[in-house]
């Protein structure tokens, strides 16, 4: 009896404190006291003493103290092996299944977490506690489904857990499911219109969805409720920025600062408008602000150096990088931008030499080297050019950029095979990069393959159908060849409508309605391109071309020797048509 009672005292204990333990011990040593032994009485005479048996809960105990220390030391493989003898002695234990679950999410042993997880959740399906353990642990894995299913249970459980209903709303915003979590946080609002956090993310989800106004409400309900709120703030005065209410984001800019001066990005920002708005005494005044936080060639000058540098502000702007540079070397992103700012005053040596400074495991790598590529490029040094990409991509294989500038260098070299190869290279990378894709259209097209260019856009339009340029494209090779004119005005109209104000578009539909002889039409559109993009030479003959056909000679020259100044690449072509419409002109 004596060992059954002490058994039955120890089982349901949890662990979690000495004092919790030793006061359950005490319990039963007063049971035992009840069944009338005192004190010496209660051992035998030695001989009689039987063998004693291992108490494997006082073990288990032993272990999980073990374990905690260790824990609370941050050695946590010991404290998985001490958690893990203590479950061989108690393995149907809630606590020790879910502290260790617990241990093993801080460890980002996720499928191993989630199984202790769940075996403590089975254990004790209604303990709550263990239902959001499970779901912190999918989340934290990246499992979101798994994740949302979880949180959803929770909440039926317990609609009033509004901690939950907040992080699930958190969940479905990074999947983009905004209706959904706008559905949560507005029953999180109903339950406490105080919340802050739920009228922020309102505000976060309509701005995604370019629902300005109801941003705009939902921030500023945000700011109600907390004045200093500095993510509600800033967010608030990059809305008002991007809907050019200037005077407006300034305002809020501002209040911001007054309770976070050290916010460089928010200053970064007030700078900027400053200078918009004509300001330039208040943008020196913040400046100057900046200035006071830290001293020459510290590493958070750096903001002002790329401030300098956006508002074109180029030997202050190198000023402050160089710098920083010179005191510490590693600063790939001072760097990269010191090359930048040597690159915008044309000092092309500099430059180079700063971007190849920038180290191979910086995320600047890769730019640098396209900017060195480019430079040199500029300077009709291709081999030089070619050979910088070449390592680059020996580098950094899987950067598509990479084979599309290298690319580039082989098609303006005119050597269309070489560029072919290049771009599939890439795409044994990337078969879906529509990019490199479209860019592989476009020189098949230059190399007089034109139905494989043609494969090539219809490809784009099955990974992405509301691919613009690829749509265009299609539809003027239809335009041009004066083929399937019907279905090139349809596929160029669908272009249009993702991108209205795109010269190269609205020139393709002017040349469909050119092509089906309709040149009232064409001449509208035509002349409308042209002002979008004056300085495309195929835009210019086109317009030409419409001019010829209404009989407005003088105009139709103009257009035709424009886009000869403007280097059309079929230039016999145009100064036979020039020759021609002189004709009329006599």
């Amino acid at each position: 009896m004596k060992k059954e009672n002490s058994t039955i005292c120890f089982r349901w204990l949890i662990y979690p404190t000495l004092t919790f333990i030793l006061g359950a011990t005490l319990s039963c040593a007063g049971m035992i006291s009840d069944f009338g032994f005192k004190g010496a009485d209660l051992a035998p005479p030695e001989e009689e003493m039987p063998e004693m048996e291992v108490d494997v809960i006082q073990e288990a105990y032993r272990s999980f103290t073990m374990a905690s220390i260790q824990i609370a030391n941050g050695r946590y493989e010991e404290a998985k092996a001490y958690l893990l003898e203590a479950l061989s002695y108690d393995p149907d234990s809630v606590y020790l299944n879910q502290k260790m679950a617990v241990l093993l999410k801080e460890m980002k042993e996720y499928k191993a977490a989630t199984a202790y997880a769940q075996k403590s959740l089975d254990l004790d399906p209604t303990n709550l506690k263990n239902r959001i353990l499970l779901a912190e642990i999918y989340a934290a894995s990246g499992d979101q489904e798994s994740a949302i299913i979880a949180y959803r249970e929770i909440l039926e459980l317990d609609p009033g857990q509004q901690r939950i209903r907040l992080i699930l709303t958190s969940i479905l915003i990074r999947k983009g499911e905004f209706k959904s979590a706008l559905e949560l946080l507005d029953q999180l609002i109903q339950q406490d219109p105080n919340m802050v956090m739920a009228h922020y993310y309102r505000g976060r989800i309509n701005l995604e969805l370019k629902n300005y106004s109801e941003a705009e409400k939902s921030y500023l309900d945000a700011i109600r409720l907390n004045r200093r709120m500095e993510p509600a703030l800033f967010d608030l005065g990059s809305l008002y920025q991007m809907l050019q209410r200037y005077d407006e984001a300034a305002e809020i800019y501002e209040r911001l600062l007054g309770f976070y001066p050290n916010n460089t990005t928010a200053r970064d920002r007030l700078i900027g408008i400053y200078y918009q708005l004509g300001q330039g005494e208040k943008a020196e005044k913040e400046i100057e602000e900046l200035k006071k936080q830290s001293k020459p060639g510290d590493p958070g000058r750096q903001t002002l150096g790329l401030i300098y540098l956006r508002h074109g502000k180029i030997d202050e702007s190198i000023a402050e990088l160089d710098l920083i540079v010179t005191a510490w070397p590693d600063d790939h992103k001072s760097r990269y931008y010191l090359a930048t700012a040597y690159e915008e005053k044309e000092k092309m040596e500099e430059a180079i030499h700063h971007f190849r400074l920038v180290g191979q495991e910086s995320k600047y790598y890769i730019n640098a080297q396209m900017h060195i590529a480019y430079i040199l490029e500029s300077q009709k040094k291709y081999d030089e050019a070619l050979d910088v990409l070449q390592k680059a991509i020996e580098m950094k294989g899987n950067q598509a950029e990479l084979y599309l500038m290298l690319a580039s260098i082989y098609e303006t070299k005119k050597e269309y095979g070489k560029a072919i190869g290049a771009i599939e290279k890439g795409l044994k990378e990337d078969d879906k990069n529509v990019e490199l894709i479209f860019r592989l259209g476009v020189v098949l097209d230059k190399s007089n393959q034109k139905e494989k260019c043609l494969e090539q856009m219809r490809r784009i339009l099955e990974i992405n159908p509301d691919h613009a340029d690829a749509l265009n494209y299609i539809g003027y090779t239809y335009a041009e060849q004066g083929i399937r004119l019907n279905e090139a005005m349809d596929l160029i109209k669908r272009a249009l409508e993702l991108k209205p104000n795109s010269g190269y578009i609205i020139d393709s539909l002017g040349w469909v309605y050119y092509q089906k002889g309709l040149y009232d039409e064409a001449l509208n559109k035509l002349e409308k391109a042209s002002s979008l993009t004056p300085n495309d030479p195929t835009i210019a003959e086109h317009l030409g071309d419409v001019y010829f056909k209404k009989k407005k000679y003088q105009k139709s020259l103009e257009m035709y020797q424009k886009a000869l100044s403007l280097k059309h690449p079929h230039e016999e072509k145009l100064k036979q048509k020039i020759e021609e419409v002189r004709n009329f002109l006599k």
